[in-house]
């Protein structure tokens, strides 16, 4: 080979290298960077960390940066001062906003859950549970006003038991630390998401007794919000995040637990293969994941149906106030999976 084509390979090898380097830059660069806000990290969410995992939110053109919000207050709260774009928690919130008087208030586009996800927890093991086994006893149950705590609420009383005279439901114990105050030797029962609920049972520190999820039936219990100015200005951004969510949730749906395992693995490194498995298919089973990103009227109604009854709501907003069907309606009409 001569001198001189080795010159001109080198420079065109060289230019490939090139263009496949800032090629790479500009896919980035033309990323939108969005901030999602989650009300908590929790295996619950799954079909979300799968979208994020398997690029599904990077084919719709926007990167996601997603911040522990440690509560529904305070990710409302990231989104009411725009310290995130979207936010992720029960709806209960965008009513609480709404009824407020706020005009720049936050209006739900999408579901991911629509059941609870807590799981009643005891100190020892008791396949038998029944609810009539909470008479006299204490049951840490989170922050009032938040729907988990009025989903318990609302089931305690379906099991004909009066909250305050049958059974003490704490509310003075910060979300985030429900697990360790337990463990701790509060309270006799806990409610608790998952992986934590499974982490106290394999470390022989707590047990599942039953689900407050199948208890409490179906309610859009966690919901994607965003500022009506937000949703007005920029309906691209919302839409494209709803197919990617979707995106998700189909994939979910068509695979495997154990294959859903492997990919969520990441973002919950601590947590055993076995467990995890194990977990998702709990979910699964107590079908919380329905492939639907719609909010429907029926289920909205039934969460301030809770609400009321917990006495935390006196005036309904109206569905089409806090509710926009458009986004999810055009991913499910329009997202393919390959």
């Amino acid at each position: 080979m001569s001198k001189g084509f080795k010159t001109i390979s080198f420079i065109l090898l060289l230019t490939l290298i090139l263009s496949f380097i800032i090629t790479g830059c500009s896919k980035e660069e033309d990323l939108r960077k969005v901030r999602l806000v989650e009300v908590t990290h929790s295996l619950f969410y799954t079909p979300q960390y799968v979208a994020l995992s398997l690029g599904f939110f990077e084919e719709e053109g926007l990167e996601i940066e997603l911040i522990d919000g440690k509560g529904a207050d305070k990710s409302m709260a990231a989104v009411l001062s725009k310290d995130a774009d979207i936010g992720f928690m029960g709806p209960e919130a965008s009513i609480y906003v709404y009824n407020e008087g706020r005009e720049d208030y936050a209006i739900n586009f999408a579901q991911l859950t629509q059941r609870d996800g807590q799981f009643l927890v005891a100190r020892e093991p008791d396949p038998n549970f029944t609810w009539d086994k909470l008479k006299g006893k204490e049951v840490l149950g989170g922050r009032k006003g938040g729907v988990p705590f009025m989903t318990l609420e609302y089931v305690v009383k379906k099991n004909g038991l009066t909250p305050g005279v049958d059974v003490n439901l704490r509310t003075d114990v910060q979300f985030d630390v429900l697990a360790g105050a337990f463990v701790g030797g509060e309270g006799d029962y806990v409610t608790l998401f998952e992986p934590v609920a499974s982490s106290l049972e394999k470390e022989g520190k707590g047990y599942v007794v039953t689900s407050i999820g199948v208890e409490g039936g179906y309610i859009p219990y966690t919901c994607y919000c965003a500022l009506k100015s937000t949703i007005e200005k920029d309906p691209e951004l919302i839409q494209s995040f709803t197919n990617a969510l979707y995106k998700g949730m189909l994939w979910v749906q068509n695979h495997t637990t154990e294959e859903v395992a492997e990919v969520v693995k990441p973002f919950f490194p601590d947590t055993e293969d076995d467990v995890l498995i194990s977990l998702i298919d709990r979910y699964k089973n107590q079908d919380s994941w329905k492939p639907d990103p719609v909010i429907s009227k029926d289920g909205l109604e039934h969460l301030m149906d809770i609400m009321e009854l917990a006495g935390e709501l006196d005036v309904r907003p109206g569905y089409d106030k806090i509710v926009t069907t458009t986004f999810a309606e055009e991913a499910i009409k329009s997202v393919k999976l390959d």
